[in-house]
């Protein structure tokens, strides 16, 4: 007896012991979850901390890079900036036309092109008027009047000399639109970075669908609405573009362009074009043949003259008209068109102009409008222009 009932003393040992250990066991395995939850919380803390960290690092790195400041975005509530609204997107410099891009950065930028044709908003299509001057505009009391009333079909760039402002109130439609230049020589491959420069700014602004490169001396000879309906309208781009067999065309070109570039695809042309928006991507996006241009025509070659309608008739010429809509009169001869003053200015000399009797192409058609612009004309020839411009020019 005394042993049966030892035994049954050491089974309700047992029994004790194998519960405290159970106890124990959920104890331990309970303080084990709860430091295992206080670390991971603690790394996802610092997980996301970092992060933040970062992003406010690259705000702040972003914000110290030139040419990106808050002021040229909009300004959303809680104190952000919306840098990436689709009407920043579609034309960055709405108030001026300033930044600090360098060719190379300016030219990549521009060369954006969206796949996607439909666009979200509704995009009424505008001509850019780009002016590449040596400094004042003697026919801006012209161009003011040509241009008022349309201020939503047209912008304005003018590349001027470094420094140089043009003196005009803010109520003009020239006011703030130089765009940053660089020093131009004539003859020189200078004038041609010059004309790239102004249609990569001016493809800055997503509603822009033609450009128009105009002077100092270029006027216009058709009212507004009439060319606008004219380049819009167009199928084609209007770039002069020919093959010119003497010394001052086909003599120009170097075999050093070889392979690239054959004798039998270079042109020469007006320096004065006229360009859908697509062409004028390919342009500003081209680096190879533009270098070459760069590197070996020099005087007595003229890239301004040749480049584009180079470049055009080796890879674009079903687009271009292989024309010009700027009048101007080499009948005199030598390196430089004939220049109209005040005495030349009369009634028939601009409906000459404008209907000289002579038919061009125009889309699937035939046209006797073939000139929407005209130069040279001197600065005295403004008074006798602005006298005809409501009578002949109708504007």
């Amino acid at each position: 007896m005394r042993r049966c009932r030892g035994d049954k003393d050491d089974s309700d040992k047992l029994v004790g012991l194998l519960r405290l250990a159970q106890i124990v066991s959920f104890l331990v395995v309970f303080v084990a979850g709860v430091v295992i939850g206080l670390t991971t919380s603690s790394h996802i803390n610092r997980h996301f901390n970092s992060h933040t960290d970062v992003y406010t690092l690259i705000n702040r790195v972003s914000n110290s890079i030139p040419g990106v400041k808050e002021e040229n975005c909009t300004i959303v509530q809680g104190c952000e900036v919306d840098c990436f609204s689709v009407e920043r997107f579609l034309n960055p410099n709405q108030k001026n036309l300033t930044h600090s891009l360098s060719d190379d950065e300016l030219f990549w930028r521009a060369s954006f092109v969206p796949i996607k044709r439909e666009h979200p908003y509704h995009r009424v299509p505008k001509v850019a008027f780009m002016f590449l001057t040596r400094g004042p505009l003697p026919m801006l009391p012209l161009w003011e009047r040509f241009f008022k009333g349309h201020e939503d079909l047209f912008s304005i760039y003018v590349h001027a000399p470094p420094g140089y402002k043009l003196n005009v109130t803010n109520s003009s439609v020239f006011y703030a639109r130089h765009i940053p230049s660089q020093a131009v020589s004539w003859g020189t491959v200078s004038l041609a970075d010059a004309e790239r420069r102004l249609l990569a700014n001016a493809l800055l602004d997503f509603s822009n669908e033609r450009f128009v490169l105009l002077s100092e001396s270029c006027i216009p000879v058709y009212n507004f609405p009439t060319v606008y309906k004219y380049l819009t309208e167009s199928d084609y781009s209007f770039v002069e573009s020919y093959d010119d067999p003497s010394r001052y065309g086909r003599g120009r070109y170097s075999r050093r362009m070889l392979p690239d570039i054959q004798l039998k695809q270079w042109r020469k042309g007006s320096q004065w074009f006229e360009l859908n928006r697509d062409l004028a991507v390919y342009i500003v996006s081209d680096t190879k043949y533009y270098n070459l241009f760069r590197k070996y025509c020099k005087p007595a070659c003229y890239p301004d003259e040749h480049y584009i309608p180079t470049f055009l008739n080796m890879f674009y010429s079903e687009l271009n008209s292989n024309r010009t809509v700027t009048w101007v009169d080499w009948s005199m001869g030598g390196p430089h068109p004939a220049t109209y003053g005040e005495a030349d200015i009369t009634d028939s000399f601009i409906q000459s102009i404008r209907n000289n009797g002579t038919l061009c192409p125009y889309n699937s058609g035939i046209t006797s409008v073939c000139y929407l612009f005209a130069r040279k004309f001197a600065p005295s020839a403004l008074e006798p222009l602005l006298k005809l411009s409501s009578t002949v020019m109708e504007f």
